[in-house]
């Protein structure tokens, strides 16, 4: 297929690199036009805006960190939809409101342009790796003919429903992983605490019923004091004041949610929102404190 991916950062970039790599002809589109260029090294084209990607592809993989940055590109000023043509595939991957997803298919199924939400779960290392699960919402042909990409960046692609389910999916997913992560660092700061040997805590619980990927990873991670972004704080904040708003709109409590979104409020009060959100353990550590 002729793929466009407009947003060529953490996420993007490697997604990009994966569907080159499956065969695809990959054009490419950042704000930051540095961003592009291992990409175009690598094989990609370079398009001057995401109306250029458009113009160039038969579907565009959109990875931008907030819902007005996805309606900006999509729909705003030399957006994708200012090349709209009938039976173009719109994919994105970001993390925005579900009720966004919903306005932006909406607007583009009148110019005959099938839209799919398909946020990502995985982080940095399952973008490389293209093991990403994807959460997909809208028609279900535009889903099937968004195989090849799904193939090309993830490891699984689910259909969720209409349009707004693959948000609402990734939400549900944040909220439990939020408050994993959370649980991960008041357990790596207890063990600490207590003088357990680093390595063979992570074996014991690893090896057990609370073991979790988030314990895995990124518990090593906090005791290294390697607070490098796969997945920084800001975008996680971002993601859980999307949580908690859906929540009320659908009247679903959500206090651990509230909970984490405060600690990593105070991560972020020390100008700490570009790190990873393994760097929660410090919030933990700073209560500890006193």
């Amino acid at each position: 297929m002729r793929v466009g991916v407009v947003g060529t950062g953490i996420m993007g970039a490697p997604m990009a690199r994966n569907l080159l790599r499956a065969g695809h002809t990959v054009t490419v589109h950042n704000r930051s036009p540095a961003r592009m260029a291992p990409l175009v090294e690598a094989g990609a084209i370079a398009a001057t805006s995401p109306r250029d990607v458009a113009a160039r592809a038969d579907a565009v993989v959109t990875s931008v960190p907030d819902t007005p940055d996805v309606e900006a590109v999509v729909a705003g000023p030399n957006g994708i939809l200012e090349a709209a043509r009938p039976g173009l595939l719109v994919v994105d991957t970001s993390t925005i409101a579900p009720g966004a997803a919903r306005a932006l298919a909406e607007r583009a199924a009148g110019l005959q342009v099938d839209f799919l939400d398909a946020p990502v779960s995985g982080g940095e290392q399952g973008a490389v790796n293209a093991t990403l699960s994807i959460m997909v919402g809208g028609g279900r042909d535009a889903f099937d003919r968004a195989a090849p990409i799904f193939a090309a960046i993830g490891k699984t692609a689910t259909y969720m429903g209409a349009s707004g389910q693959g948000q609402m999916t990734k939400l549900v997913n944040q909220v439990v992983g939020a408050a994993t992560l959370a649980a991960v660092a008041e357990g790596i700061q207890l063990g600490a605490r207590a003088g357990l040997d680093p390595a063979a805590l992570i074996d014991a619980i690893g090896g057990g019923a609370a073991s979790s990927w988030m314990w895995t990873n990124l518990g090593p991670r906090m005791q290294r004091r390697d607070f490098a972004p796969g997945f920084m704080v800001k975008l996680q904040q971002k993601d859980l004041r999307l949580a908690l708003a859906a929540a009320a709109e659908v009247g679903a409590p959500l206090p651990l949610t509230a909970v984490v979104q405060r600690l990593l409020a105070a991560v972020e009060a020390r100008g700490d929102g570009a790190l990873g959100t393994q760097a929660i353990v410090t919030a933990i550590e700073a209560l500890a404190r006193g």
